[in-house]
């Protein structure tokens, strides 16, 4: 098995300490490291003055869902503590969610929120990973319930509270969907973007709701042996044109999150004509595969061993990823979902 298909490949020493917990004040003001994928060459600067490395006629290509305030806390019948995240809507007041502990949650089983504002029943218990299917029971409209009492279901290796739920929420978030967001784009600002758009480069928007399998480790040892979750994505006949017209022109097309690039490389043909429509995914891409639309990439620093951290190694090459990462940590960049980022071209 070469190296590149060895999920120990993928491994890097990380100081606790580099883990961002919080988000910073202003989104703009994050670092930014820049990768040549071609030459390994690194340089520094602040996401802020991310325009200085795109090109009039270049595409950013940003994914437009919005999270949902997708963890609740209540009790079963018996007063027992329960965790329940909704995992994704299935029909009516149907969802597929991920109930802790999962032992007591069987058929049958009550689960009251918000002293009594909503409650679900447990439909299913046989589903895989311990999912469930529940019912949801509530007066008035479900997303102002959920709005209400849920929590944002931040990633296991952030400790704090959030404050505001929007600071885990990119400020062009539209369709609700995602148990995660996608994090490359918290680090843009309202005027940022009205910045580089003004300086002809188009912005576009696709959709791809982050799922559970987001924050699944690797367990296979062979990279080849690991199963993505499947997310649903859409690219509009409008975005598709928009992309489709950058490259015919010479154009690069950038993505903001590996979400944005996995939609892409999903909905496009061997030629890299991007079709438009929806779909579910479960492109997993590795070091080998080859990119049919995405010539740039922004990107936060990801996991060791992680599916994301594969598909950037994918991209600028494994060794210039984990040399990159340790600059990174000698330099004391703050790391994952809140943390600072790269752009690697």
């Amino acid at each position: 098995m070469s190296d590149d298909l060895q999920k120990g490949s993928y491994f890097y020493e990380l100081p606790k300490e580099l883990i961002a917990q919080t988000p910073i004040a202003d989104r703009a003001a994050s670092r930014l490291m820049v990768l040549d994928k071609h030459t390994g060459d690194v340089r520094h600067a602040a996401f802020r003055n991310i325009l200085s490395f795109l090109n009039p006629g270049d595409c950013l290509v940003i994914n437009d869902t919005k999270v949902l305030p997708a963890r609740l806390v209540g009790h079963r019948s018996t007063g027992g503590a329960v965790e329940v995240l909704l995992l994704r809507r299935l029909e009516g007041d149907v969802w597929e969610a991920l109930v802790k502990p999962g032992r007591n949650a069987r058929n049958g089983e009550i689960i009251s929120f918000g002293e009594g504002t909503l409650s679900c029943v447990v439909e299913d218990d046989s589903l895989e990973d311990g999912k469930r299917l529940v019912r949801f029971s509530y007066d008035g409209i479900f997303e102002e319930v959920l709005a209400n009492i849920g929590e944002m279901p931040l990633p296991p290796y952030i400790t704090e509270k959030l404050s505001e739920k929007d600071r885990y929420q990119t400020v062009y978030a539209a369709n609700e969907g995602s148990v995660a967001a996608p994090t490359a784009g918290l680090h843009f600002t309202p005027e940022l973007l009205q910045e580089i758009e003004s300086a002809g480069v188009r912005i576009v928007r696709i959709t791809l709701h982050v799922g559970l399998g987001t924050f699944r480790p690797v367990k296979a040892d062979n990279v080849k042996d690991h199963v993505m979750h499947e997310e649903f994505c859409i690219v509009s006949e409008k975005a598709a044109g928009t992309i489709n017209g950058c490259k015919s022109a010479g154009g690069r097309v950038v993505c903001v999150g590996t979400t944005s690039c996995r939609t892409l490389e999903t909905m496009c043909d061997d030629t890299g004509f991007v079709r438009s429509g929806s779909m579910w995914t479960g492109i997993f891409i590795y070091p080998g595969y080859k990119f049919k639309v995405m010539d740039g990439l922004i990107t936060n620093f990801h996991l060791p061993e992680s599916t994301l951290l594969m598909l950037v190694s994918a991209f600028a090459g494994r060794e210039n990823i984990l040399a990159a990462y340790n600059q990174a940590v000698d330099h004391k960049y703050r790391f994952f979902s809140f943390g600072d980022a790269m752009l690697i071209l």
